[in-house]
């Protein structure tokens, strides 16, 4: 039983850093974070976000932002002891052990893979109108995974499994690649969406304001919870994917410095950029219109101010604020499975590091193909969801971690402090668990299942082919 429950040591894991290349700095992890975060919150998740707030979306957004914030402040404390590759799986392992590690791992991969494809999804509607308004049309057969519509006869979303396809590419042959592909269009991105607000911001109406909060913090009618708490809920996928920052540990230079500030610093801008862009869109139009534009609730502002010219650089904006999803999204997966690997939990295969490109060739390929299929195939509109779940259990552990460390190794030299522990901690946890409380059922249900598949996996191969196992001799 006490096998269960093996931790790792965190000076031999330091000593025994991988071979992969240090290249990024402080910025780089920055523009990898707002790669991960801004894209989906802001394109997509306004609109169905402003009918169950209102224009207190804003402090739905701010709302989930200080969950991540607390929570982030734990993920760096735990990147300046242990920097190196692996994120949340790592933590967990050096402060509870290796199941809970396990079981943090799966939960990563479904946060990661899954989110990967719910985002190409999104990034796939954008596309796709864009090609329309430019006199190309894909195939409908071709749009969408079968049941996508109801009345609209689809059965594949070519161009999501397409994105997934060529981004698990660019991943595949280096970091230095990888990460000059984010940064450029990182900064097309945030170019795009202060545009907007400079051309929209004058066409406000302070009465669009009124009532700012119509379904206070929360309510419940016919069957559909509204308000701040349950939009929180919602916009907090806008903000998953910061923790792949903490992932890229064993590629970064100075890691115990630079990564708590590319946390930090990521997280700040986003929030800052997600509020003024709901207010403005909130301002300039009612709410309630954003039913007739879920799937792209910027152009109904747009509409409003008649600034049609800024349709087509807005979907640009939107595909590649998508893109720096997916591929962020992508980049952690590849790097939690090679983790897992080289702990002996996931076979050797996702673990071999190819030598002319310095990355997880093989395991970024098996992992980017089955995404891929699951864009293309998978009607995700329900599993999102999942991908909410398992993240706010992950953050749960780091921030449990953080309290159980100070108290246990209060001696291991720490290149940043979470401020104000252990209150930082207990905020985070308390934050998460009213946002999962957010969470229908169904989703729980299925995130039981789940963990059911991982552990099968775990008592089947991971248990016994454990590195932690060979060096004590178990």
């Amino acid at each position: 039983m006490s096998s269960l429950f093996r931790k790792k040591d965190i000076n031999d894991l330091v000593k025994h850093a991988s071979p992969l290349k240090r290249t990024l700095k402080t910025w780089d992890l920055t523009f990898l974070g707002i790669g991960a975060i801004i894209g989906t919150g802001i394109f997509v998740l306004t609109g169905k976000g402003a009918l169950t707030a209102g224009p207190a979306l804003a402090l739905s957004f701010f709302m989930a932002a200080i969950c991540c914030g607390f929570a982030g402040l734990c993920y760096a404390e735990f990147a300046s002891m242990a920097p190196v590759a692996g994120s949340a799986y790592t933590y967990s392992y050096i402060a509870f052990g290796e199941i809970i590690a396990f079981i943090i791992g799966w939960d990563l991969i479904l946060e990661y893979a899954l989110g990967a494809a719910t985002v190409s999804v999104g990034w796939s509607g954008y596309f796709t109108n864009l090609l329309s308004n430019m006199g190309i049309r894909i195939p409908t057969l071709l749009t969408a995974a079968i049941g996508t519509t109801p009345g609209v006869n689809t059965i594949f979303n070519l161009p999501a499994f397409l994105i997934v396809l060529v981004i698990t590419w660019i991943i595949s042959i280096g970091i230095t690649q990888t990460k000059r592909v984010n940064d450029t269009m990182v900064l097309v991105k945030l170019a795009v969406i202060v545009l907007f607000i400079i051309c929209t911001i004058w066409f406000i109406k302070p009465q669009n304001w009124h009532p700012f909060s119509p379904f206070g913090w929360y309510s419940y009618h016919n069957g559909t919870a509204s308000g701040i708490i349950p939009a929180a809920s919602i916009v907090f996928f806008s903000f998953i994917g910061f923790d792949a920052v903490s992932s890229s540990a064993e590629e970064t230079i100075n890691p115990s410095k630079t990564l708590p500030r590319g946390i930090l610093l990521s997280l700040l801008i986003s929030t800052i950029l997600y509020i003024i862009m709901t207010l403005t869109m909130t301002g300039v139009v009612k709410y309630t219109i954003f039913i007739k534009y879920l799937n792209a609730p910027i152009l109904a502002v747009l509409a409003k101010t008649g600034q049609t010219w800024l349709s087509i650089i807005v979907s640009v904006g939107a595909i590649l604020g998508m893109t720096t999803v997916i591929l962020v999204q992508l980049y952690g997966q590849s790097r939690i499975s090679y983790s897992m690997s080289r702990d002996g939990l996931f076979p050797k295969f996702f673990g071999q590091v190819d030598q002319k490109h310095q990355t997880p060739f093989k395991g970024t390929w098996f992992f980017g193909i089955i995404t891929a299929l699951a864009s293309g195939f998978i009607n995700l509109n329900i599993l999102s969801e999942l991908v909410n779940i398992g993240t706010l259990t992950a953050f749960i552990l780091v921030s449990a971690g953080v309290l159980l460390m100070r108290r246990t190794h209060p001696e291991i030299h720490r290149g940043f402090r979470a401020p104000g522990v252990p209150i930082t901690p207990i905020i985070a946890i308390i934050f998460c668990i009213t946002l999962i409380a957010g969470l229908n059922w169904e989703t729980w249900l299925r995130f039981v299942v789940w963990l059911a598949i991982g552990m099968a996996i775990y008592f089947g191969y991971g248990r016994r082919h454990a590195t932690i196992k060979d060096k004590k001799g178990e």
